[in-house]
């Protein structure tokens, strides 16, 4: 789920908190399996918010993010994907048979003995 959310979040904002206390505020570019970020649009702000830093462009490890938030909207899209994505796996369980396979992965002529 965390990735199908960063997945769906892609082209709109959020806010990236790093482990070290600076946040990054953004729009999601790019995202990868290890969470590494690519955003664009970017207003960096250092731990005690003393300091705004305008990027047009940042690259996030996944390993140095303490948290991510993303718009609501954002997480409404993505549940009804992931509900729309179980439900086509339900609907498809009984196709594979379907293909002339067996559950063994052998095709039914049974000729593997010979």
């Amino acid at each position: 789920l965390p990735l199908n959310l960063l997945n769906t979040s892609q082209g709109h904002p959020m806010l990236v908190e790093l482990k070290s206390g600076e946040t990054l505020n953004g729009h999601l570019v790019n995202c990868d399996a290890w969470m590494n970020l690519t955003l664009k649009e970017v207003v960096q702000t250092n731990a005690d918010g003393s300091r705004f830093f305008r990027l047009p462009e940042a690259y996030v490890r996944g390993n140095n993010i303490k948290y991510l938030r993303v718009p609501d909207t954002v997480l409404d899209i993505a549940r009804e994907q992931n509900i729309q994505n179980r439900q086509e796996n339900r609907n498809n369980r009984g196709h594979f048979h379907d293909r002339g396979y067996n559950r063994g992965g052998r095709n039914n002529n049974n000729n593997y003995n010979r």
